[in-house]
């Protein structure tokens, strides 16, 4: 049996951050063996009003900020430089409206440390420190809330100032992310991968994050079938004792990067009783409206959007081209996603705070009166 239970501090309550810690959202694990996660999931969604909604781009905000991310860890690297940038990231999506932040581990994994000069050990410390990062934005953010003269949707800046359950979601990358070599949007690791070597190079990476304290694993921009399924065992050998979501990535609206069925991808998503939500990520949004109703063949689970901006990647050169869809055409989708099943929206790459505060504003049940 698993009791979920959620408790914000009371408005005017005197807690410390660490108390703040324990009461946001605790997880009481009776036995795991085989029971189904997915209440967990319908209960934050309903406390949620029905819709929760993901945050948007890590790198871009990093790099407004003033980050060089030309390297081959990507916003990982501010993990060993700039903890503080993430950690302002995170906020900045908080007060957008965001219930939802997903870390800065994407592309962090022990290999790509260990290319980089650092031990094992000293990689597993960085992906700690990337849950870690979002606690401590998450606790700084309900101490706001405390302080706020009254817990409001929209305070005179335009920040969101509200008491509401905020998840923190560990990323996962794919393999092709670790190898930073634009694999990861083909699907294309060769005709020699194979589904043990995938579940060897993700199973450290994954157990650690799964210990560190995050609320759920979000494996992100899946781009094969293989890969997805190597995600299902890990989670099935029990070392994992935390829910996920799958999120795949297309471009072209009906299969995944690799060119595999999106359908049969999110059917192993489905299969699998650890994950909670199944989804799309780091998709073009013109794109989505025709994927949901794919997945919804596939999984009655609950569906999870976050699209980038419609930029299109250039892997060689390391560049994004063509003009993105501003936020109120993107926004414009979101009401329609809503309509066909999706019930956690957010953004990817090149989306931004003001993004997610487009989107919580144009959700009826979140904004009240501030539309």
């Amino acid at each position: 049996m698993i009791i979920v239970q959620f408790s914000p501090p009371n408005a005017g309550e005197k807690v410390c951050a660490s108390l703040i810690r324990r009461r946001i959202f605790v997880i009481v694990i009776k036995a795991m063996g085989d029971v189904a996660l997915d209440t967990l999931m319908s209960d934050f969604l309903q406390k949620s009003g029905g819709v929760a909604v993901i945050d948007g781009g890590l790198a871009t905000e990093l790099e407004r900020y003033g980050a060089d991310l030309n390297d081959p860890l990507w916003s990982a690297k501010c993990l060993l430089t700039s903890t503080h940038l993430i950690r302002q990231v995170h906020l900045d999506y908080l007060e957008a409206g965001a219930d939802i932040i997903i870390t800065a581990s994407y592309q962090a994994t022990i290999q790509g440390f260990e290319a980089k000069g650092y031990s094992p050990e000293d990689g597993e410390s960085m992906l700690r420190k990337s849950v870690e990062i979002a606690h401590e934005a998450r606790d700084i953010y309900y101490e706001r809330c405390l302080e706020s003269s009254s817990d409001c949707d929209c305070s005179n800046d335009g920040r969101v100032l509200k008491h509401r359950p905020i998840l923190v979601a560990a990323s996962v990358g794919s393999y092709g992310a670790y190898l930073a070599d634009g694999s990861e949007y083909s699907g294309d690791y060769g005709d020699a991968m194979d589904l043990e070597f995938l579940k060897g190079f993700h199973r450290r990476r994954v157990q650690v994050l799964a210990e560190s304290g995050a609320d759920l694993i979000a494996f992100e921009a899946v781009p094969n079938k293989l890969e997805a399924q190597a995600f299902a065992e890990l989670l099935e050998e029990g070392i994992i004792r935390i829910p996920a979501w799958f999120a795949f990535n297309s471009k072209d609206g009906v299969n995944v990067v690799s060119g595999d069925s999106m359908a049969e991808c999110a059917a192993i998503a489905d299969s699998c009783n650890k994950v909670v939500a199944v989804g799309i990520n780091c998709t073009p949004p013109t794109f989505i409206t025709a994927l949901i109703s794919t997945i919804k063949k596939a999984t009655t689970k609950p569906i999870l959007i976050y699209p980038n901006s419609g930029e299109t990647y250039d892997a060689q050169r390391k560049q994004w081209k063509n003009s993105g869809v501003p936020d109120e055409d993107f926004v414009s989708y979101v009401n329609t996603w809503c309509e066909m099943g999706a019930s956690l929206i957010g953004g990817c790459c090149r989306t931004t705070p003001d993004t997610i505060r487009t989107i919580y504003r144009a959700l009826p049940t979140r904004s009240g009166s501030s539309n």
